[in-house]
């Protein structure tokens, strides 16, 4: 999977890109990810990437110009264009997992209000958004998106059953999980973990990953029902 990031904040990805499974995913060449600057594709010398909204409105635009101009140095036929914003579809697994099937990803980082409409209406294919709050760019937003997309990958994770489990795979939340020590302070680990029955693990596991769910998060309950 390629993606490009199209950013007037570069050099925000840096450290993140180096680490965990985005650093092991580019090393292993399953993915690449390269950051475009924005600001070269402004046209005057002050590198102008941003205006004021017609009609009086307050607040700074990412010009459609150099949008379309940076996209446009990147897209293929098979490029999918994802613009990181708060009126997008909210993030969840199954977007994740639709993602997690495209071969190239270009991601527009918005800031300041927003970006021109005419970006929205007739360059993008998809809208992203991460939640219901303010963030200042879409650099943090579209760092979470990769990171649940790459972790997918085939070869990224050794442990293939290890992501197979995690929240939201299945439509439910995960199990509880303990570790070393079995006794701490007084608080134990439930027997049946260190029982050796891994029937009654599994059914352990799969009771308690449900009542967690109804819990926490019953909506996602009522989605499995629907």
């Amino acid at each position: 999977m390629r993606i490009h990031l199209i950013t007037i904040f570069p050099e925000f990805f840096t450290s993140p890109l180096g680490c965990g499974v985005m650093r092991i995913a580019q090393e292993k060449k399953l993915t690449e990810v390269v950051t475009v600057n924005l600001r070269d594709f402004a046209t005057d010398t002050y590198r102008t990437v941003d205006d004021y909204p017609f009609g009086g409105f307050p607040g700074m635009i990412l010009k459609p110009e150099p949008i379309f101009r940076a996209v446009e140095s990147v897209k293929q036929d098979n490029s999918y264009v994802i613009l990181l914003s708060p009126q997008g579809r909210t993030l969840n697994q199954d977007i994740v997992n639709e993602l997690s099937q495209k071969e190239h990803i270009v991601m527009i980082c918005g800031r300041y209000k927003g970006v021109d409409e005419r970006v929205r209406e007739h360059l993008i294919n998809d809208e992203i958004s991460i939640g219901d709050y303010v963030l200042s760019g879409g650099e943090a937003a579209s760092l979470a998106l990769i990171e649940a997309i790459t972790r997918l990958l085939p070869g990224v994770v050794g442990d293939k059953e290890s992501v197979a489990s995690d929240s939201f795979i299945s439509g439910l939340l995960d199990a509880p999980y303990y570790t070393r020590p079995q006794d701490f302070r007084g608080y134990k680990v439930p027997e049946v973990l260190v029982s050796g029955n891994h029937q009654k693990v599994k059914e352990w596991r799969d009771e308690q990953a449900m009542k967690l769910t109804k819990e926490k998060r019953p909506d996602l309950i009522k989605k499995l029902k629907d």
